[in-house]
């Protein structure tokens, strides 16, 4: 077995950077020296070996092992940079710039890690996916250039292109590991199209594909690999949800074999988005979290095949550690923050980590420890790092203010500690843990729970208010995703058959107005009704409807079923047809509809010394408010210089105010 590479974890802060040794001690790494500035970014190569930071004008590359500097490059502005998987060439990004000599600015360049010598540059317009695809022997790379695929040799970057496909539509592509690499490029859906997924033999570039597979409902896509890279889960997205389910677009996932002898859609028993997905380190069965919260979690085989269910709980992350034999799920975010462990083997709950805020989460290098940080600017307050054991023990407390990077030094998985058959036991904390405990201000628990009446707490809660994983209904949606009733929703506080309808009054079409059951005439409420002897129904007892004639006029002091009472002036006002009650043909045993209180005309005189007497008492507010001090708009001036005129015409109907 290879020499074991000590535990280190970095990070970066808008103040400071370092390097922080694991367990026991986690200290400070001796030898390496802070910046000045602020770094940009950080990278560890992934076997562990270089540590690299840019600065806005220099990057530079450690050993990690001791902290000791290997090379300077004079690379200003650099924003991204990447090591190949060996560690044998530094990929840099930059913004695009326009140059004054109207050539392309090569912004992508390929440095040799050991020499810092500039081997390639390219121009590469966009931040995401920018940098090269390395085989894991780092024998090819490829790059995706304008739906052409293009094939490197690292060993003889001044040939060029080694080889080329065009794939016409290509938004993405995507390398394999393992010792027979393949390449799954990605055709997002277009005009009708249906996207499709393509895996080609790196080998047999030039070939047809070995694995296609068409879907709809594709505008993004994921493609996650296996450790051996012989198969590819397939995560797609939509830009829209056509049912207006979800915010966030549609997903769906297939699995596809690279040799193209197994192809599926994973189908998941729980409506909803696809939070996340992770392969085991064995390459033989992954993890889902998928469904509407509380979300569900499932552990398929490789040929989908259900092998265990974890049931429902608040959730939104998966991760295996890197030896496969542990299982972290947790729910970050505007989650509460929880992580559960469960044992692979027996599939049991080892443990559950509070660690709320978190908003990076990482398994060590053996597999015994998670490393959780609150990052800045998701949060820009409690910023720093926690290392949990994983039985649930805090070990380590670092905080940082403005904390924006944080991570694990990546190590072999033949140069980690054995994990062991059993689980191992925690060891010592370290001394921040005490000092973090007795430095940090005590929090009053907040009562968990949605709020409760007084009325209604010391009780049961009724099992409509439960959530899944606790036992009450699961969630129902109604797969239209409105919420808004359709046009004839009847929107009346009364049921048909309540008392607000007379004789059993039934809704018709949905238009807000009702009829009983023979087609009776509409009435309003509190109008004098009409007898069977002075106002017939039409179409009862074989009479016919007839059409209303417009622009006929009334006799005064008359009005018609439907249309009020009369006014005092003796014309019929024409009242609206909303929320109108129904009344039928009557017996003499029936009851007529009581009148409404206030229905009665009042006399002219009285009903203009009421209105006077409402601006005599308007008029007496306002002075009370002057004599208070308060400000009055000119408006309210003018209301109360018109006083004496009220008064005045009061006196002239015979009233003394």
């Amino acid at each position: 077995m290879a020499s074991q590479l000590s535990q280190q974890y970095a990070f970066r802060a808008q103040k400071s950077m370092g390097l922080v040794g694991g367990t026991p001690t986690y200290m400070p790494i001796e030898g390496f020296a802070v910046p000045d500035v602020p770094a940009r970014t950080y990278h560890y190569s992934p076997d562990g070996r270089l540590f690299a930071y840019a600065l806005p004008t220099v990057v530079r590359i450690f050993l990690a092992e001791g902290a000791q500097l290997l090379q300077e490059l004079s690379v200003p502005n650099i924003i991204e940079l990447k090591f190949s998987p060996r560690g044998t060439y530094l990929s840099t990004w930059e913004r695009p710039v326009k140059l004054e000599d109207g050539a392309q600015h090569k912004n992508l360049r390929v440095f040799s890690a050991s020499t810092g010598e500039e081997l390639i540059s390219f121009t590469q317009k966009s931040q995401e996916n920018w940098d090269l695809q390395y085989t894991m022997s780092e024998s090819h790379a490829i790059r995706l250039v304008a739906q052409e695929i293009q094939v490197y040799r690292p060993a003889e970057w001044g040939k060029g292109i080694a080889d080329k496909l065009r794939v016409e539509g290509a938004s993405m592509v995507s390398l394999s590991p393992g010792l027979n690499p393949s390449i799954a490029v990605f055709v997002a859906e277009k005009k009708g199209a249906p996207a499709v997924v393509k895996i080609y033999g790196l080998s047999t570039l030039s070939g047809a594909p070995t694995c296609s597979k068409t879907f709809y409902k594709a505008d993004r896509a994921q493609i996650k690999w296996n450790d051996l890279g012989t198969q590819a889960l397939v995560l797609t997205q939509t830009e829209v949800d056509n049912s207006n389910m979800s915010y966030y677009g549609e997903t769906g996932m297939y699995l596809l074999s690279a040799a193209g002898n197994f192809d599926c859609r994973v189908t998941l028993d729980k409506e909803g988005p696809i939070h996340d997905v992770s392969w085991s380190p064995n390459s033989k069965e992954f993890g889902v979290v998928y469904g509407y919260m509380p979300a569900k979690t499932t552990l398929f085989d490789q040929r989908v095949r259900t092998l265990h269910d974890f049931g429902s709980s608040p959730h939104n992350f998966i991760s295996f550690n890197p030896q496969g034999r542990l299982v972290a799920l947790a729910g970050f975010g505007n989650l509460a923050g929880k992580i559960d462990i469960f044992d692979r083997r027996t599939l049991t709950k080892i443990c559950t980590i509070d660690a709320p805020n978190t908003s990076y989460c990482e398994w060590s290098p053996c597999g015994r420890f998670l490393l959780t940080a609150t990052l800045s600017p998701r949060l820009r307050v409690d910023n720093g790092i926690k290392i949990w054991h994983c039985t649930s023990g805090l070990m380590h407390v670092q905080l940082v203010d403005e904390l924006y990077q944080a991570s694990w030094r990546p190590t072999p998985l033949d140069q980690a500690p054995p994990f062991g058959a059993t689980i191992p036991a925690a060891p010592q904390p370290s001394i921040s843990v005490l000092t973090a405990a007795l430095t940090t201000k005590p929090v009053t628990p907040k009562a968990a729970g949605a709020y409760r009446p007084p009325g209604a707490r010391g009780l049961a809660t009724p099992a409509i208010f439960k959530r899944e994983d606790e036992g009450g209904a699961p969630r129902m949606p109604t797969g239209s995703g409105s919420a808004t009733p359709p046009r004839g929703y009847n929107r009346s506080p009364n049921p048909p058959g309540s008392m607000g309808h007379a004789n059993g009054a039934t809704p018709s079409n949905g238009n807000g107005h009702y009829q009983n059951g023979n087609g009776g005439r509409r009435h309003v409420p509190g109008a004098a009704p009409k007898t069977p002897s002075t106002a017939p129904v039409p179409g009862a007892e074989g009479g016919e409807k007839k059409p209303k004639k417009k622009g006929k006029k009334k006799e005064k002091g008359t009005g018609e079923a439907g249309s009020g009472a009369a006014t005092p002036t003796g014309e019929a006002s024409v009242r609206p047809s909303i929320d109108v009650t129904v009344v039928g043909t009557q017996t003499p045993g029936q009851g007529s509809v009581p009148p409404t209180p206030g229905a009665e005309s009042l006399d002219p005189v009285a009903k203009k010394v009421r209105n006077l007497n409402k601006k005599l008492k308007a008029i007496d507010e306002l002075k009370e408010k002057a004599n208070r001090g308060e400000r009055l708009e000119a408006t309210q001036l003018k209301k109360m210089e018109g006083e004496a005129e009220i008064r005045k015409e009061l006196s002239s109907l015979g009233i003394t105010a």
